[in-house]
């Protein structure tokens, strides 16, 4: 007792100084008794988060997020399985759980906000740029669309469907627009948000296996029974066809929407307590002059041309023997044409930085990091398709029209994503030389075209203030506002020089670049067409079925395609961001 008595007192002499003074008065009122406690605690708090790294926590926070994804998962192939141990209402039932967790712990923490309005809001400035809100909020109206439509599905079929059948898609409406006007990088919205995403791949990838053995039936090829995909009961109004079948056209947006979702609150995840680089929000001024004709142009031309070739392929691929394969070779032939194109125009941005020698750019940049990560990780899925029809061609015992062509195709689709990753990758990191910068890199020219951290202003960033003390706080804003004023004076100083480097007109190999850059945007765009909305030569083709059989091509296409599509859409957002930057 008198040992724990003596380190009270010790640590009561460190952080309150007047204690001993205070509790030795009789006079001593509850105010100063309260306040001593508050600073007490305040420091006993300070205390725990410095003893108490950022990594760990971050491990803490991955260990919890990568479980609840395995009990999703588990949950989801119990329930592709059709067993007794899960059903959808329990999928359901477990991810309506997990967004209303999100939904209450986003509202907790805006009344906190509020209550806190001394502190500087957190800012993100690689997740906030005004192209990814776009196109984040344009994938998200969508999805909000087909919650409508199932709302109306439910109410149709509602005499014989599960309740839950209806709460989801409302919850899923206010998950949704809670997550697009409020972001929080928490493991827990991203994994959420990656078992959103699991579900909706599992969904579609049933409904394209369902409509595969209907096709094989129709042909007299196999005799599957194919389960109902609509309720047995009637529909209570006349609407419930057409929201079935639109149901099915909006899947493909609300699966991106949600892996998109899941990488943008991953970069914010691991920005937590990173004070970010001014770079990351300077804006050029743009540059007169430049000539995008080409690349537009044969862009939209792929555009146009894929979608003429989704729509025959679908009302081919349903008809005869002959009408199937004619549709199956007609779609090589456009692939092997638009994979060379790309090839081409990515070997060309890669020899164009080549003869100009750009700098490197290394300033950290988790986005950057993730972006190239997920680039190669899921070329996976494509590559592994490849490869299994290169075996399936070279072992084939029939000889259909397309066999050729379908080698071709594999084996471009592997040079071409070689090739497109590498372009991205680097241009990514490549930063392009302002008229001045030698080529050695003077430190005159450093410090006038680069930010270092004495020309980043405080708080462009992101901040954690989680375990902060108030008083510490406060003296992080006061010297703030001296960083702030040797800030200003030092972009006083070289505004003029940078303003007429902005000013410079692009030389012809920066315009080649954007062409280029547009020409794969609008080709990517493209390429995730096809297959989003049904048309998938590796499940009509026959070759790898022969050679792998059913049920192992099944789960390689099942495993492969969302990967396929997940990489057009990332190369879309990849390429769009290589040419604000060029």
């Amino acid at each position: 007792m008198v040992e724990h008595s003596s380190l009270d007192t010790m640590f009561l002499s460190k952080y309150c100084p007047h204690s001993s003074s205070s509790s030795s008065s009789s006079s001593s009122s509850s105010t100063s008794s309260s306040d001593r406690e508050k600073r007490l605690l305040r420091a006993l708090r300070g205390s725990l988060a410095k003893k108490y790294p950022q990594k760990s926590g971050e491990v803490l926070s991955a260990q919890y997020g990568i479980n609840l994804l395995l009990v999703g998962v588990a949950l989801m192939l119990a329930l592709a399985y059709r067993g007794p141990s899960a059903s959808e209402e329990t999928v359901l039932s477990f991810l309506t759980a997990l967004m209303l967790v999100q939904l209450i712990w986003m509202v907790c923490y805006m009344v906190r906000r509020e209550r806190r309005r001394s502190v500087p809001p957190e800012r993100d400035a690689q997740a906030a740029t005004s192209w990814i809100r776009g196109g984040l909020t344009m994938l998200a109206l969508l999805s909000l669309i087909m919650d409508a439509f199932r709302i109306g599905s439910f109410v149709g079929y509602q005499a014989c469907v599960s309740i839950m059948l209806g709460v989801y898609p409302v919850v899923h409406a206010l998950h949704t627009v809670s997550q697009v006007s409020l972001q929080f990088g928490v493991i827990h919205a991203v994994f959420t948000n990656l078992l959103l995403w699991s579900n909706g791949v599992m969904t579609e990838a049933e409904h394209a296996l369902n409509d595969h053995k209907r096709r094989l039936s129709a042909l007299g090829y196999f005799n599957f029974t194919v389960e109902p995909e609509e309720p047995t009961c009637n529909c209570t109004t006349s609407a419930c066809s057409i929201f079935s079948s639109s149901l099915y056209y909006l899947c493909p947006f609300n699966i991106e929407y949600h892996i998109f979702v899941s990488a943008l609150l991953f970069v914010m995840w691991k920005n937590i307590g990173r004070t970010l680089d001014h770079q990351t929000n300077q804006k050029r001024v743009p540059a007169g002059g430049s000539c995008l004709l080409i690349g537009p142009v044969l862009g939209l031309l792929a555009l146009a041309s894929s979608i003429t070739v989704l729509i025959i392929y679908i009302i081919h691929v349903e008809e005869s023997v002959e009408a199937r394969e004619a549709a199956i070779s007609m779609f090589y032939c456009f692939g092997i044409v638009i994979l060379a194109c790309m090839s081409v125009a990515g070997a060309l941005g890669l020899l164009i930085y080549r003869v100009e020698d750009w700098p490197m750019d290394t300033t950290p940049n988790p986005a950057r990091t993730l972006d190239a990560k997920l680039l190669l990780g899921s070329s996976v899925g494509s590559w592994l398709l490849c490869w299994c029809s290169v075996v399936a061609v070279g072992g084939a015992q029939s000889y259909p029209s397309y066999r050729w062509s379908n080698l071709a195709y594999a084996l471009l689709l592997v040079l071409e994503k070689c090739v497109q990753n590498l372009f991205v990758i680097e241009s990514l990191y490549r930063r392009r030389r302002e008229p001045g910068e030698c080529h050695a890199h003077s430190t005159t020219a450093h410090e006038i075209f680069s930010v270092t951290a004495s020309m980043a202003p405080p708080y462009d960033g992101i901040v954690n203030h989680a375990f902060e003390s108030p008083d510490k706080h406060q003296d992080v804003l006061e010297s703030s506002k001296t960083d702030k004023h040797t800030y200003d004076k030092k972009t006083k100083d070289v505004s003029l020089a940078v303003g007429h480097g902005a000013q410079d007109t692009p030389s012809r190999k920066r315009q080649v670049l954007k062409n280029v850059a547009i020409f794969l945007f609008m080709c990517n765009i493209s390429l995730w067409i096809l297959p989003a909305f049904g048309c998938r030569p590796q499940f009509d083709n026959g070759l790898e079925e022969a050679s792998f059989g059913f049920s192992i091509w099944s789960t390689v296409l099942n495993f492969a395609l969302p990967m396929s599509l997940f990489y057009r859409m990332h190369s879309v957002a990849s390429l769009f961001e290589v040419f604000r930057k060029i």
